[in-house]
């Protein structure tokens, strides 16, 4: 049977300005826009431990995972630095609304992109139950 083999693409609609919205995902979190206006991430350029994947699922009609954020949908983008990475957000004022958080997979933080979508940033480890709480 054929089957899917990763995810190939993540595509949404912007609410007010594209260019601008994908303007503040290059500066903020640091996505290398093409000159088509997009960005292609690379499986090499992630040096995680876990060796990449991308994980998937359907959340439960009233989860509140995606709140606080109207969205029907939430991106997680794998991460080198989260630390760091908070740090950067924190300085260029943007708010962290959940974590950082420790699991067994690696650690996690939230924030919003101007147009209300929730974003999940994860730093990715190979699952260990030591990494929960570290």
């Amino acid at each position: 049977m054929a089957k899917v083999t990763g995810i190939g693409g993540i595509f949404f609609k912007s609410r007010h300005d594209s260019a601008a919205l994908a303007g503040w995902y290059q500066q903020h979190l640091g996505i290398a826009l093409e000159s088509w206006g997009g960005a292609i991430l690379k499986w090499p350029d992630d040096k995680a431990d876990d060796k990449g994947l991308t994980v998937w699922n359907v959340a439960d009609k009233d989860s509140q995972w995606f709140s606080p954020s109207d969205s029907a949908f939430m991106i997680n983008y794998r991460v080198d630095d989260l630390v760091g990475l908070i740090s950067q957000l924190r300085l260029d004022g943007i708010p962290i609304v959940g974590g950082p958080e420790s699991h067994e997979n690696g650690k996690f933080a939230w924030i919003m992109d101007p147009e209300g979508n929730k974003i999940e940033l994860w730093e990715p480890m190979a699952w260990d139950e030591k990494n929960k709480g570290a």
